[in-house]
């Protein structure tokens, strides 16, 4: 039978990085397998449910790179979108969940209580085979009550959870369910329906959760929580789909950094791991470095635009070339695009706004005649290139019996505004002697 398998997230805000990780494994089991992945939004619950909140589900994992197979037409023809199908919305599947109620009801499987309906829940403890957990035996509920019937439609005729989720799955042909642990204290209540529809349930994989570096539950307000901050701040999809991958899953051969087409055929249920994944920024941001490292120069070019016009700087004006040698300097530097404004912003403004605490240290009165100095070699440059700026530098350093760091702190602090960045040398023939003795000039006076 081939394998389909189904994300189905309700559209409640935002898109969390534990949702994004089981769209993540069930979209890879589905490659893994040549099988179907089917994107269901659950937006039965009116009231919490946004279009906004859609948006933010469907646009992640578009970014993320994770393609639902099947689902309606959609009518928007143009944007992201486009040649889309899917998903599927629960709102829009209300007679079938009508039909199936009353299918129950009328085998006496299911009965009206105070305006709700019940579902009549079986008495004998069910077995939940599972392909990551092992054999859980549960007794009735997972509260174990006396009576462990449970409402299937509200008194205001709404469907609940467990039995829209049950009935999608039916008439969607899932064959594995993979999702949460979380999730696994509902899958008794689950089993039991689909043995009451006189259906075999499908496989299920209840994957670990995903924990803050400290153990704790993972919300919404925690470092990484939400994936919309990942493509904010500048990440890779590719790098985020890797370190997803690791949390809960091991390639079993301690091969960390692996393309999203290696992962597809080494991915496999019996791999994930049983115990819950703690979360760790450090190791994201190393990948996303690794990632960042290897960009293709016209993606990097790209990507690079894109933040530091989102963060106010147009490089629209200026010549492509001058722009694409500033970034160049700026390649294996950084690691996520986020912190390009501020480590490169120099090269696209014209006004320099000098880290108060370096300028306590490089602009000092006796300073002044050394960069003075420096300033009238640099301008008597006939070659403004790095080989010849560091050449000049390091003369007048030996001249003045100073070392170089003495003068290469103050001219990097005037012409960047900033105690680090790219290579000085480099930067300043980006820059352009015009520029540089302009901004070294105007350093002089506050040394002075």
């Amino acid at each position: 039978m081939k394998t389909r398998v189904r994300f189905a997230p309700s559209p409640t805000g935002f898109l969390h990085i534990g949702g994004a990780r089981t769209a993540l494994f069930n979209w890879l089991y589905a490659r893994h397998t040549g099988g179907t992945f089917i994107l269901r939004i659950e937006d039965t619950d009116a009231a919490r449910n946004s279009q906004e909140a859609v948006d933010v589900i469907l646009n992640g994992l578009r970014w993320l790179g994770l393609h639902w197979d099947e689902g309606p037409l959609t009518s928007d023809a143009t944007g992201p979108s486009k040649g889309e199908r899917g998903p599927y919305f629960q709102s829009q599947r209300r007679e079938n969940y009508q039909r199936r109620v009353e299918a129950l009801l009328s085998h006496g499987l299911a009965y009206e209580h105070e305006g709700a309906i019940k579902f009549k829940m079986q008495r004998e403890p069910i077995l939940i085979p599972d392909l990551v957990v092992g054999d859980v035996l549960r007794k009735l509920t997972d509260r174990e009550e006396a009576d462990p019937d449970f409402v299937i439609v509200r008194s205001d005729g709404q469907p609940v959870f467990h039995f829209v989720n049950v009935v999608d799955d039916l008439e969607m042909g899932i064959t594995h369910v993979i999702r949460g642990e979380d999730h696994l204290s509902n899958t008794a209540k689950h089993i039991a329906l689909f043995r009451a529809f006189g259906v075999e349930p499908p496989k299920y994989a209840h994957i670990p959760l995903i924990l803050n570096a400290d153990g704790s539950k993972m919300s919404k307000r925690d470092r990484g929580a939400s994936l919309t901050t990942y493509g904010d701040d500048g990440f890779l999809p590719e790098a985020v789909n890797n370190y997803l991958c690791l949390l809960g899953w091991s390639p079993k051969d301690n091969v960390e950094k692996l393309a999203l087409a290696d992962v597809i055929e080494r991915f496999d249920l019996p791999q994930i791991l049983r115990h819950n994944a703690r979360f760790d920024f450090e190791k994201l941001l190393w990948l996303q470095g690794e990632y960042c490292r290897e960009l293709a120069p016209d993606r990097f070019y790209e990507l690079s635009v894109h933040a530091l016009a989102k963060a106010g700087l147009d490089t629209n004006a200026l010549p492509v070339a001058y722009v694409k040698a500033a970034l160049d300097t700026c390649r294996g530097k950084i690691k996520t695009f986020a912190e390009l404004p501020a480590y490169a912003g120099f090269y696209f403004r014209d006004e320099i706004t000098y880290d108060p605490e370096a300028a306590k240290k490089s602009f000092v009165p006796e300073n002044k005649p050394r960069v003075e100095k420096l300033r009238e070699a640099f301008g008597k440059l006939a070659t403004f290139d790095a080989a010849s700026l560091e050449a000049a530098l390091k003369a007048v350093a030996a001249e003045l019996g100073v070392k170089a760091g003495v003068l290469v702190h103050p001219v990097r602090l005037a012409c960047t505004g900033n105690p680090s960045g790219p290579s000085l040398y480099h930067l300043l023939e980006v820059i352009g002697k015009e520029k540089v003795l302009a901004r070294i000039e105007q350093a002089i006076q506050q040394l002075g």
